[in-house]
């Protein structure tokens, strides 16, 4: 019976999660499998995979095939490097424990790599987070600025009402406080014109 490695989806709309199953090539992909061998959850970055190391290999040394994408996965975790390194003890190209020092070298080194990794997306991050704090910052400034120069503008335009106000009610007061003197010499001119002339004294 050919047996696979592969992905059995699980989750909900949107949001996939996977179950890394060994199963019948003939079955269904979300069918009847015959071993759950562990989990991919690609929501997470980076992707958070949990696997049966040594029940994987194992389905591997028996003939099972992965898929495309379960084999990037298994290359992903070791367990392919485990794989060929079982085949060279095997083979008695070196021992079990010389096989367990490789394999441990190997995933120190994919553990730094995912730690790094980490730190960048967690750098990343605070990076755009300030940036955009910044950006935020820029434009409540200008706002204010602007709120300042348009409450700076209506005060000076209240102001100079205000001037103008108090200019006209001057040239208002002004103006009457001199009609009277322009009457009283109209009247004194009239009065003077119906006066008779004086005699002339010979």
């Amino acid at each position: 019976m050919p047996a696979k490695i592969r992905l059995q989806r699980h989750g909900k709309k949107g949001k996939p999660f996977y179950w890394i199953v060994a199963a019948d090539a003939r079955s269904k992909r979300d069918g009847k499998y015959l071993e759950k061998l562990g989990t991919y959850n690609p929501n997470t970055n980076p992707a958070t995979i949990e696997i049966d190391m040594d029940g994987t290999v194992e389905w591997l040394n028996n003939g099972a095939q992965p898929t495309d994408t379960a084999r990037a996965i298994l290359s992903y975790k070791g367990v392919m490097y485990k794989k060929h390194l079982a085949g060279g003890v095997t083979k008695g190209a070196f021992s079990q424990e010389e096989a367990d020092k490789k394999f441990q070298v190997w995933l120190d080194e994919k553990a730094s790599k995912v730690e790094q990794k980490t730190k960048g997306l967690a750098k990343a991050k605070a990076d755009a987070e300030t940036k955009a704090f910044e950006a935020e910052k820029t434009v409540n400034e200008e706002r204010m600025a602007a709120a300042k120069d348009a409450e700076n503008a209506a005060v000076k335009a209240e102001s100079d009402a205000k001037v103008a106000a108090e200019a006209a009610t001057k040239a208002e007061t002004e103006e009457v406080e001199a009609k009277p003197e322009t009457i009283d010499d109209a009247a004194a001119a009239a009065a003077d014109e119906g006066k008779p002339e004086a005699p002339a004294t010979e």
